[in-house]
């Protein structure tokens, strides 16, 4: 099951998203044929990317150091430094980001739109930033863009600054009311229904799809048969001609 459902994984996941829903269903029959149930059932999980996605999946398979060199960065810019190194990090990061996405951009025959642009460079920056996003992209398998707003959440450590005179603190906000016990409940129990509806949307336009391919293959098939009979019928009209002369 593993090597069906990985291979089917790498394969739907290099492919261009455009042929990602028709393959699936090819692979996930041909998982069933072999007597493979989870992997069929493993691979109609499958979800389809975003073209952004799908060019960072390209760029992370056909160059695999690309997460070692994002996590070298981020390792740096974690260490900070005083002010020259910061600005320096800084610099560094905007360089490495622009060259990894001019390499995904590579496999577009023209060049890409604004919002796919500002998609891959934000993915990549949000790899550089957060460790969770740098996983999830380096497994190749991203179905959809990550926006990271800044560095605020990173910790840099900058030389010390001059002292600044003692400054009035604000007055401090009243705390927020705490939820209770029954509204996370009810939280929770949308989060699960909107869960649930997703997976049976999914399901849903799986089963459309494959009903869709069916009726063309029938309507194909009808095709043929209307013209065999085409055939007979014109056949049978020069027999009965040749009898009659």
């Amino acid at each position: 099951m593993s090597d069906l459902l990985a291979d089917a994984t790498a394969e739907l996941y290099e492919a261009d998203p455009d042929e990602f829903t028709a393959r699936r269903a090819e692979l996930a029959a041909a998982a069933r044929e072999a007597g493979q149930a989870d992997a069929a059932k493993g691979i109609a999980a499958l979800r389809k990317p975003t073209r952004s996605a799908w060019l960072l999946n390209t760029l992370i398979r056909a160059h695999p150091e690309v997460p070692a060199r994002l996590a070298e960065l981020a390792a740096e810019l974690r260490e900070g430094g005083d002010g020259a190194r910061i600005r320096e990090l800084t610099l560094a990061r905007g360089r490495l980001v622009d060259e990894l996405a001019r390499q995904a951009f590579e496999v577009l025959e023209a060049d890409p739109p604004a919002s796919v642009r500002e998609d891959v460079t934000g993915t990549l920056g949000a790899a550089i930033a957060d460790p969770d996003v740098a996983a999830g992209l380096a497994a190749g398998t991203l179905i959809r863009a990550v926006r990271w707003a800044g560095f605020g959440e990173i910790p840099l450590t900058p030389g010390p600054a001059p002292a600044a005179k003692a400054q009035p603190r604000a007055p401090m906000p009243p705390p927020k009311p705490k939820m209770t016990e029954r509204e996370l409940s009810h939280l929770t129990n949308i989060a699960e229904l909107a869960a649930e509806a997703e997976r049976d949307l999914e399901a849903t336009v799986r089963g459309l799809e494959t009903e869709l391919e069916q009726a063309r293959e029938r309507l194909a098939q009808a095709r043929r048969d209307s013209y065999r009979a085409e055939q007979r019928r014109k056949k049978a009209e020069d027999e009965f001609g040749r009898r009659g002369e």
